[in-house]
Parts: C-alpha cells; structure tokens; sequence
C-alpha cells in the first residue's frame, strides 16, 4: 500500500494542478459539443457550463488532466468547480448534479492511476467551489438583512456535490476560492454529515480568496480570522488560490504559514488580468517569484489558478523539488476566536468582556427596541458595547413576545452589515436549542454557543456538543445536570468536571473552546443560603484553572446584583469587585456591560469595604450593612462615555465624518442644520455629502476600506438625501454631479451583487445611481434611461442567457437613436463577447466591458469627460482588432441547409397511421372551473422552487433541511387556497380551439370546413444530425399523405381579479403573503393547463378516451401528445402567439391580452398548441443559419430585421 498524502506532505512539496477553465477555451468548443447527444433538446443555452464537460465532451476533460499530469502535478482536480445544484441552476441541470459529479470523479481517478507509480502517486482532489451566491451579504443595499441564500440550502447542495465525488473515486475534497467564509462552513458541515453517513473520512483542503487590496474576503474577514472559523476541522491543508497575482498574496500566504496548524497551499492566478481580461505572467515569471514561497518555507502546495497551463506547472514541479517542505508548527492551546477580525484568548490574555446588553431578558432598552422593530437603534446598542471594550458580543432573543428565533436571524444578518459591530466574535445565547442553531448558521466567525448543559441528560447533552463543534463554535457550558443548577462549591465542580471528560474525552471536543459558567448567583438577598454564593463562584473557578487544563470560565456578572436593581452605583461597584476576585481566581471572561464598570481603584473606600464583606462573606451582618449604605447613595452610577468630540466641529465637518464612520444617529438633524445654512438643498449634496463620499472612495480604492464599510456610507448618504429630496424637488433644480447612471441586471438574471457593488462605488464618487433591480427587460431599461436622462447605461448579468439579452438591449438602444454609452459587467461578460456580439448592435457611442468595481470610476470618467471622444475611438481601434482576431480563429460550425434538414425530417409512416377523429371541432370557452377542482392538478415543486427550497414534492417534506420549512409553507398554501375559493379572491378561465389541420414543410394549415383559417409558421433544427431535424409540423399529417390531421391551441389563465387582494396585502406591506398568492396563481394556471390538456385529450379532442392517470403520471407527462408553448425551445417565436390569440379571440372572451413584448397579462397566464402524435416530444430548435431566416421571413410575410429581432437567441 502506498504512501498516505498526509505522510507524503512532510517529505515534499507538492504540486496541485492548473486552469481548467484557459485549456478548455482552447479547444473552441461549440453550443453543439457542450450539448453531446444527452443534452440535444434541452431547454437552456449550455455553452459556457465547463463542468458538464465531463459528461459530454469526456475526452477533452481527460486530455486536459493528462497534460498537466504529464507536466509533473501531483494533484489534479475533478471538473467540478461548478459543480452544485445552485450553480447549475443558471443551466436548468439540477437534476444533472450527480452524474456531472460522479463522471467527472471518475474521469480523474482513471487519468491519475495511469500515471501514478510507487515512486510518485497522483491524487485526485474533489473541486467545491464557492456557488455564486453569498451567505453573509444581502444583495440588497436597501434590505441588508436579506439573504439570498440560507446555509442549509448551502449544505444541502453541497452535500449532493459530496456524495458524487465520493461515489466517483476522489482521494481528497478540496473547497476552494471561498469568498465568503460562512459558505465554507456550510460546505464543511456537509462533507461532515456525509462522512459520517457513510463511514469514511477523507482529507480536506480549504482555499479562500482574498478579494482586493483591504487584504479580505469578499465577506470582509482578516486571514487570521478566516483561518480561526474554519479550524474547527482537522484540515489537510488551508491556503489561498485566485483573485491576487503571486506577489500580492505572499503577505497573507505568510501569515497563515506562521498560524495555520495545518499545511499550507499556494495557487495563485497567472498575475493581475490585463486590459483584455488575459493573464500575461508567463511560467518563468511566476515560477521565480513562487520559489521565493518555497526557499522562505511558506508552504507545502503550490500550483495555478486563472490564466495558468500545463507549462507553469512543469516550471512549478522543477522548482519544487529543489526546496523541502514548510514544517507544521506546534501552536499553543489558546481560544482562537473571530468575527471579521480575530480573538485570541489565551494565558496572557487580559479578561475578555462580553458585551450583555444586545440580551432582551438582561436589557429592558433593547427589548423594546427589538419589539419595535427599531433596528438601527439596537444595532447602535451593539455598536455601543463593541465600542465600550467589548471583545465579544452577547445576542439573546428569548421573551415569550418575540418569535426568537427570526429575531436571532435578522439581527446577526443586521450585524454582518456592521464592519464595526461584526468585527468581534459573536455569542448566541438562548435556552432554547432551535435559536441557538439558527444563530450559528448566521456567522461566518468563530462565536461562542451560550449555553448547553446536562439538564436533559448525557445523549443530548453529547449531541449538542458534536453539532456546536460542526458549526465551528466554542462553548459555554453551564453547571446543570439533571438534579438542577449547582449552587455550591462541591455541586459546581462535580457537574464541571463531568462535562468536561464527556466533551474531551467522547466528544473530541477541543478543551481550549470549553467555557465554563459555573452560575454567578445573587447575593445580599436576606437569605442564609446565599451569602456563600460568590465564594463558591471564585473557589469553583480556581478549581477548574488548576484541574481541567485549558479550560475557560466565564459567567454573567450582572446577576450577582440583582437585589440592588435600581441603585447603579451599588451595582457597579459590586460588578467591579466581584471581577477583581473572580479573574485573581482564573476567570477568563465575563458577560460584562462593557461601558458601565467602575474602576476598582476608583470605588469609595466606605462602599468598597461593605461590598467586599458581602461578596467574600466576612460574617452575617455583611448584608444588611450594605442594605444601610446604599440607602443613602442611591443614584444612576457611571454612563457609558461616548467620544462625540467630532460633534463639535462646523455642520460640513460632522456630515463628512457620519459618512465616513457610517453613523446614522445624527445624520437628519445635521442635514437639516446644513440645509438651513445653505442657498440650496442642493449645495449640501454637493458640497459636505460628496466631499464624506469622495473620502469614502478614495479609502476604497486605497484598500483602507473595505465593502462593508462602503455599503454602511452609502446607506448613511441615502438618509441625507431622503432628507433634502422633497426641497429639491420643490426647487425644480437639476443635480450637478458627475453624472447620472442608470444600472440593471437583464431580463431572466437575479444575480445583482456585483451590480450593487458597482453602484456603491460609483455613488462615493460623485455619481447619481439610478439602479432598476433584477431581471429587468429591455423596454423598462430604456424607458428609464429616457424618463432620468441618464448619461451612462450599465448592464450586468452573470448567467449565459443574459449574454443575448445584453445584445437586444444594445440593438433596441440604436433602433430608439439613444446616444448614451454602454456598459457591460457581470461574471458570465467579457471582453471578447463585448467586441464580437454586442459592440456591432450599436455605434451611436462607445460600448466597453468593465472588468470589475475597482475599474468602473475610470470606465464612466472617460464615457463621460473631456476625453470621451479619444477613448471611444481608441475602444473601437481595440475592440475591431480583438473581434477580427476571434473571427479568424473561430471554428467553421457545422450546420446544414435548411432544405438538407427537411430531407432529414422525422421519418412517420403516414400511410400506417390511424389518426383519430376529433369529438369536438371549433373554440370552447371554459369560464366556471371551480378552483376546487383544479388543486388537484397542482404540480408543488415548482411552488417550492419559488421560495428557493430546490427539491423536489413530495419528497421535500420529508428532507433532513427542508421538512419543517416545506410543510409549514404547504400548509400556508392550502390555507390561502381555501381562502382563495371561499372569498373568491380569482377566477380560471380558458378558451380552446380544435381545427382541421395538414402540414407542408414546416408550416401547418388550419381549416374550417374546406376554408383555410390560419397558418402556424414552424423553425426546424439546423445543426448536424445523424438522427432527425425536427421540427413540429413533422407531427401533423402532410397534405400530400390525403388525411385529414387535427391540431389545438389554447390560452389559460388564473390571475383574473388578482390585483385587489394583491392590493390589500401591499397596503399592509405583507410582503409572504403577496408573494404567496402570485405563486399559487401561477401554480393554478399551470394546473388549470394540465387539467385542460386532460380534458382535450379525453373528451374533446378524444384521441385517449380511456386514459386513467393520476397527478403524478401527469406531471411526469407520460400521456400520449405535447403542448408546446410559443417562445419556448422548440417553437421559439413569440410573436405566433399572436394567431394563436386572434383564433381564440383571447381578450374578448377570457380578458388575457398580449403586450408589445408578447408578454401574456395577468402574468398567471399559459397559452400554447397542442399535438396529440404519439411521437410528438418536446425539443430545442438551436441556431437557426441564414438560409431558414429567410425562408422563415418569406412563409411569416415578415422582413428579415423582425425574424432576427424575435429569434435573436436562435442566431
């Protein structure tokens, strides 16, 4: 049996692989050959999606990993970087994750064994990559406390992911480019869960990514931080791999070298990306600046990232033998704790206080504010105590009032927002076990778990335990078993030491993250029992110093007080006293009002002696001693002192200093003042705000702030502006900034974080955002681009289909004569793609590619400036030359004439057929369906997919994740449902059509009688085929076979009546219920269709009278016919609607109309034909080539610009 790699790592430095995105852009691989045969027909646009490579185009990932092999690598990574459901979601290939998974596996497990000996072993490494979604940032700069993604979401996909690669053969996993920390948790807990379901553990590699100059993650975490969070897993190595060029990640590489108790990895880009988005570091270059990693002994594995090939890593293999391995340091036992920043508690720690009063049950302010919904104020009670001296904070949500557990969750959402709050670790405290694991799956940090016990046994107690250290947490565990709280010395101790050998020695859990609160109780209470009580406290504590190595203790200090609620200044020297014993006696950490403790020294002599007698039980007068003494010092004791020196400067001064700080606390009194002082609303705005926000930009670009910190300015200047917006609205007065841009992600793309950050940006720098959200069409961008009179338009999009609509916009643009210039953003763009398919479509003024946020202030300079004239010309010099070089290299596709497809139509025996008579000819309006009826036909999984819960029904009741979410919104459906029926809340209707129909090429023929009505206009597949090129007409009987065929159509609709109740919860802002009823009418026209197609096919039409299906077989359509949709894949016109509307007289007779767009209104809305061959199947026509474009435009009686505008994503 060969070496181990872990036993390898401490002999040699190892070589992990490179690019596999750079070498499969040099085969120039077509939509066709990203399709293979599998993925012909379906739906989505598949050119781009690498990892389904593996599945189609085999040979090219296996030649690629040979290559590299070849070059020397000892590690090769699976093909999977994109590899989840989230991610493949943009492609429609959910269902596709574990094959696409498992054959990518395997694909390198068998490369890696032909080339691997005893002298040298190759291994192959599970690639998980980061999805493109974000678990610590809202995608809302408005709403920072939504998510678009939750962490079991996370952990469920990623856990799917696993399990393949497991399946596959992989001899390691490998999460890489982590951008956001808490993502990576979620990926960690996954591969736990999976390990321990299948009885196997293999090494784990971490890899983050450091995002810019600030030296942090995407998330906003320091390296140390970073490496603290994920630290609870007994990694094989950590290290960092993209975004930075070899040089600028040295620093940060260094750092976890000297911290990291694991290897360290090393795999950066081939240098910054150039001005074409190329990586021009050539092997040698970032060889020789990789080898001083080596000679410096920072690492352990080194290898590429972007931009790098098989010749950097032979380079890389030849240096790395020349330089032994980094050795593993042995660090000490300390507490490694981190928010966005890290924590260390160890033996020469001083005490570590733990802000308490973000605690509802410990602070009456803050659980009014909580009930309030008064947010920024509480976050400003958190930002208090983190500026008190709090090196932890303390959040509790338990009061019977609240529903704690979505208060925990958007509180710590709030808090992520918070550079300044967010910058300490977090506690998550509550009794309750549901809260506590929501809040951990809130922090990308290391927090700490307050609390769990023994009070419900020994096997909950464990299981708590093994979760807690999952989720990467410490742990507070507080003295209870199962007799109750431990009062005493003797019961305190006993009940610790318990714990402690369960947690250590079963639970493997890490002495150093143990907290013991061995109960602070009250004192001075007039009862006997008690007066011991801190005695008790001070001697358990010493105790377990001395006798449960590395172990912590901590406590509320608050609740030894209590008797003297009320009088402040009893209390705080109580505190204050009570602490001085407790950390002589060993005590580590307390949860402390950080910014209300007296200093010791400073107590008053006669106040401190009578305290002490009491704390440390002198005798049995001690409490009423006290009791005298504080009757006549009663008082509000110390106030947290604030440093508002900055409160003294001239208004200007103060509104610059809240943008930069992202105080909100003065921000509309001192924008009022300024308005009162000025000549114009507007002077303010110009002047103190956009001078705050130009200092906020340059720090940004400086790398002194970072994106928390940017977005929580922009939030501040927005309050300003709501301030002066209705006086400047009055003065009618044009803004004077640097000018206006309008941004918008296309149509069909909800991915707007890099959109938002843009916009960020640019606000600090003087220009006016105007940003229209997500998936917004063409028509709404211009028209608010005419309606602001915006000086840029910007797009952005990060999935494949957004690439045409990027193209229709520019073509609209240039058709409506905008003179404005355009620009393209968003990770699916490129400068490539910019210059050769959106550039053409429009030369009224520049179209440029952004590259990322830090270029965009450049970018709109120049669009816009004194120069825009000599950057326009030098972007078209440079975009002409970048698209004839691509046309030169482009592969020739193999596409065929389209009268070579009708010769290979689909081949039916007509002769043989026996074409059932239709029952019923002519329109049918349907007008008093009962609802009732038709949520029997509801097909859910596509409701779940709504609310972002990707399984499929009825199986997601009972998922592990899902369960309890996916029925209590089952049930909130059905309850609206029965709502819906009883109040009448909207109505179904449907109008359909059956008529006399033959086909001639690729058009069919509808007839009444012997006239001929209509003629629906078919495309056909153009692409090289061994089997058919399909096209619909082929399914309806040709004229010259002399039968008599039949087609139908129909329009059905469920949103009818609608708008009322949607009105009502809008006026309520009952955003879940709002969305749920547009959800459930798209449900019920879905299953208004499914019913209707049902009754076509037996009774109206009739062609299967005698089937019996139930809702399962009808969803899975294992019925004989199609009902394909215009607009969709294998019909995809839109403007055939228009027929189809016009024979059935839609408007009129159900009131569903068609925009310009060809968009059906209400939305709840379905319309299509239906087919009832028995070889009818739904496919993609794909592109279609010049010769169909034409023939099509001749058959529609339709120029050839309207065939290309409707069909541009077929071009």
């Amino acid at each position: 049996m060969g070496k181990k790699i872990e036993e390898i790592l401490a002999e040699r430095i190892l070589v992990l692989d490179g690019a596999m995105g750079t070498m499969i852009q040099r085969y120039n691989l077509t939509e066709e050959d990203f399709r293979g045969e599998e993925f012909k027909d379906h739906d989505y646009d598949l050119k781009g999606n690498n990892d389904l490579l593996s599945i189609t185009c085999p040979d090219v990932v296996k030649a690629i990993h040979k290559e590299y092999l070849d070059a020397g690598a000892d590690i090769i990574e699976t093909n999977t970087f994109s590899g989840t459901s989230i991610a493949q979601a943009d492609y429609g290939l959910e269902s596709n994750v574990y094959e696409l998974n498992f054959q990518s596996a395997k694909i390198a497990k068998e490369v890696a064994i032909s080339c691997s000996n005893d002298k040298k072993p190759r291994f192959v490494a599970g690639s998980i990559g980061p999805t493109n979604r974000t678990a610590s940032i809202s995608p809302d700069v408005e709403n920072p406390a939504f998510r678009h993604i939750t962490f079991d979401q996370l952990k469920g996909a990623y856990a799917q992911q696993v399990n393949a690669l497991l399946d596959g053969g992989v001899d390691l996993l490998l999460v890489e480019t982590v951008f956001d920390t808490l993502n990576c948790k979620a990926a960690l807990f996954a591969i736990e869960d999976v390990f321990e379901t299948k009885g196997i553990r293999l090494p784990i590699m971490v890899s983050g990514t450091i995002t810019d100059e600030s030296g942090r993650t995407l998330s906003g975490q320091t390296t140390e931080a970073f490496l603290n969070s994920i630290s609870h897993i007994s990694l094989l190595s950590v290290g960092f791999n993209c975004a930075l060029g070899t040089k600028a990640m040295r620093p940060y590489v260094k750092e976890l070298a000297k911290k990291a108790p694991f290897y360290v990895s090393a795999y950066p880009n081939a240098g910054l990306p150039n001005e074409m988005g190329d990586y021009d570091e050539s092997p040698q270059e970032m060889g020789s600046q990789l080898e001083d990693f080596m000679r410096s002994s920072l690492v352990n594995i080194v290898g590429g990232c972007c931009g790098t090939t098989p010749l950097h890593i032979q380079e890389f293999t030849r240096i790395a033998n020349k330089y032994p391995p980094r050795k593993v340091p042995q660090l000490k036992k300390d507490m490694r704790l981190s928010g966005l920043e890290a924590v260390t508690i160890s033996q020469e720690s001083n005490f570590a206080n733990i802000g308490e009063r973000t605690n509802v049950m410990g602070s009456l302010k803050f659980k009014r504010l909580i009930k309030e919904d008064n947010l920024e104020e509480a976050l400003e009670v958190a930002l208090h105590q983190v500026e008190g001296g709090a090196q932890a904070i303390d959040i509790n949500m338990d009061d019977g009032m609240l529903e704690g557990k979505e208060c925990m969750v958007q509180f710590l959402n709030l808090i992520a927002s918070e550079p300044d709050i967010s910058k300490v670790p977090i506690m998550v405290d509550s009794s309750k076990w549901d809260i506590i694991e929501a809040g951990l799956k809130c922090i990308q940090g290391k927090g700490i778990v307050n609390s769990i016990s023994l009070k419900e046994g020994e096997e909950v107690f464990k299981q708590h335990a093994k979760t807690i250290l999952k989720y990467g947490a410490a742990v507070v565990v507080m003295a209870f078993d199962e007799k109750g709280q431990a009062v005493d010395y003797c019961d305190k101790i006993r009940i610790c030491e318990r714990a402690y050998r369960i947690l250590v020695d079963k639970v493997g859990f890490p002495a150093e993250d143990i907290i013991f609160d061995p109960n602070i109780l009250t004192v001075a209470t007039g009862i006997k029992e008690h007066n011991n009580y801190a005695v008790d406290f001070f001697k358990a504590t010493k105790w377990i110093k001395e006798n449960l190595p590395h172990a912590k203790v901590s406590g509320g200090v608050s609740n030894v007080s209590f008797s003297f609620r009320g009088n402040n200044i009893v209390r705080e020297a109580m505190h204050s006293s009570f602490l001085f014993h407790a950390i002589n006696n060993g005590m580590d950490m307390g949860i402390v009002n950080a910014g209300m403790i007296e200093v010791y020294e400073n107590i008053p002599k006669d106040l401190l002696k009578v305290v002490e007698d009491v704390l440390l039980n002198k005798d049995d007068r001690a409490t009423e001693r006290l009791l005298d003494l504080a009757e006549n010092i009663r008082g509000k004791g110390k106030k947290r002192v604030e440093d508002l020196s900055w409160r003294n400067q001239e208004v200007e001064g103060r509104l610059s200093h809240a943008l930069v700080k992202g105080i909100v606390t003065f921000i509309e009194e001192d924008t009022e003042e300024a308005r009162l002082k000025s000549a114009r609303p507007l002077d303010v705005i110009e002047g103190p705000l956009m001078d705050g926000m130009g200092v906020v930009g340059d720090l940004f670009g400086a790398g002194k702030m970072f994106l928390p910190q940017v977005v929580k300015s922009a939030r501040v200047m927005k309050k300003a502006v709501a301030v002066l917006t209705p006086f400047i609205e009055q003065e009618k007065t044009e803004n004077s900034k640097a000018g206006k841009i309008l941004l918008a992600t296309v149509k069909g793309d909800v991915h707007d974080i890099g959109k938002n950050i843009v916009g960020v940006v640019l606000g600090c720098n003087n220009y006016e955002i105007i940003d229209l959200g997500v998936m917004v069409s063409t028509d709404k961008i211009l028209e608010a681009a005419k309606k602001n009179a915006v000086d840029v338009i910007g797009l952005s999009g990060l999935i494949t289909p957004s690439l045409d609509e990027m193209i229709d916009v520019a073509k609209e643009m240039q058709k409506n004569n905008f003179k404005v210039p355009l620009m393209i953003g968003g990770a699916t763009t490129s400068k490539i793609h910019t210059a050769v398919k959106i550039n053409e479509h429009y030369n009224n003024n520049t179209v440029v590619h952004v590259l990322d946020a830090s270029k965009s202030v450049a970018v709109a300079s120049k669009l816009i400036g004194n120069e825009k004239a000599n950057f326009r010309a030098d972007i078209t010099m440079e975009y002409n030359a970048i698209k004839e070089n691509y046309l030169n290299r482009k592969l020739e596709k193999e596409y065929v004439s389209i009268e070579a497809a009708r010769d290979n139509a689909t081949v039916i025996d007509w002769k043989e057929e026996n074409i059932a008579t239709a029952a019923q000819l002519g329109v049918q309006v349907f007008e008093d369906i009962p609802i009732a009826t038709i949520r029997n036909y509801i097909d859910w999984t596509p409701f779940f997919f709504t609310w972002e819960m990707r399984k499929r029904y009825p199986a997601i009741l009972e998922d592990e994740v899902f369960c309890e979410q996916a029925r209590q919104l089952l049930d909130d459906a059905n309850s609206m449902l029965d709502n819906i029926i009883q109040h009448n809340w909207l109505s179904v209707k449907s109008v359909i059509g059956i008529w006399e129909a033959n086909s001639e090429g690729d058009d069919v023929y509808l007839y009444e009688g012997e006239k001929m009505i209509e003629t629906y206009n078919f495309l056909r597949q153009q692409s090289k085929k061994s089997k058919s090129n399909r096209c619909l007409a082929d399914f309806v009987a040709p004229l010259s076979s002399g039968k008599k065929d039949y087609m139908g159509s129909f329009v059905c609709t469920a949103g009818l009546g609608i708008e009322k109740q949607l009105a009502i919860f809008e006026k309520d802002q009952d955003d879940y219920n709002s969305i749920m009823l547009k959800a459930i009418a798209d449900r019920l026209a879905e299953a208004l269709t499914e019913y209707m197609h049902e009754k076509m096919r037996k009774e109206i039409w009739a062609y299967a009278p005698n089937e019996n299906l139930v809702n399962d077989q009808l969803i899975k359509e294992v019925y004989k016919g199609i009902r394909p949709a215009p607009g969709y894949t294998a019909c995809p016109d839109h403007t055939e609607k228009l027929k189809i509307f016009e024979l059935l007289d839609a408007k009129n007779v159900i009131g569903v109309s068609l925009t310009e767009n060809m968009a059906m209104t209400p939305n709840a809305t379905v319309s299509g034909y239906y087919f009832a061959h028995p070889e009818a199947k739904y496919f993609s026509v794909g592109k279609i080539q010049h010769d169909q474009i034409l023939d099509y435009a001749r058959r529609k009686n339709i120029s050839e610009e309207d065939v290309r505008k409707w069909l541009s994503s077929n071009i």
